[in-house]
């Protein structure tokens, strides 16, 4: 059997990796300060897990800095730790999500980044969260 199976669910509970990891990732960067401006961003060009508004750039850049999150969950890191699963085909996914959102929105002309939050849950229920900001560059 190929190792990734779909919709798999937490090790012998009932709620789906996925959600469960969203909700995880929104209360990570809510705890750090962002604003959620979108969960599952639906457009014609694709989706986006989170959109978020990070304003502790304000000092930095001048301004706020709109942060589009892919989310990442795994049960283990056998195979592949979940930020790898990022790759370039879903980068330039991201990018044309996020052109279309900052087209079709107003942002103040606000910077714009891509952000990875990796979730790991093993069997023993100890999350490990990493938040990747600024993860890669528009490709």
């Amino acid at each position: 059997m190929w190792p990734f199976r779909w919709g798999s669910s937490r090790a012998g509970g009932k709620r789906p990796l996925g959600p469960l990891g969203e909700k995880i990732a929104v209360r990570c960067l809510r705890e750090r300060g962002y604003k959620i401006l979108a969960r599952n961003y639906r457009c014609p060009v694709g989706e986006a897990d989170i959109i978020a508004l990070d304003r502790s750039t304000r000092s930095e850049l001048g301004c706020e800095t709109i942060a589009f999150v892919e989310v990442k969950t795994r049960s283990s890191e056998q195979y592949v730790d979940p930020e790898s699963a990022v790759d370039v085909r879903k980068q330039r996914q991201l990018c044309r999500v996020a052109r279309h959102y900052l087209a079709h929105h107003r942002t103040g002309g606000r910077a714009a980044r891509f952000d990875v939050v990796s979730i790991l849950i093993p069997q023993d229920g100890r999350r490990q969260v990493r938040h990747i900001i600024d993860a890669f560059p528009p490709p």
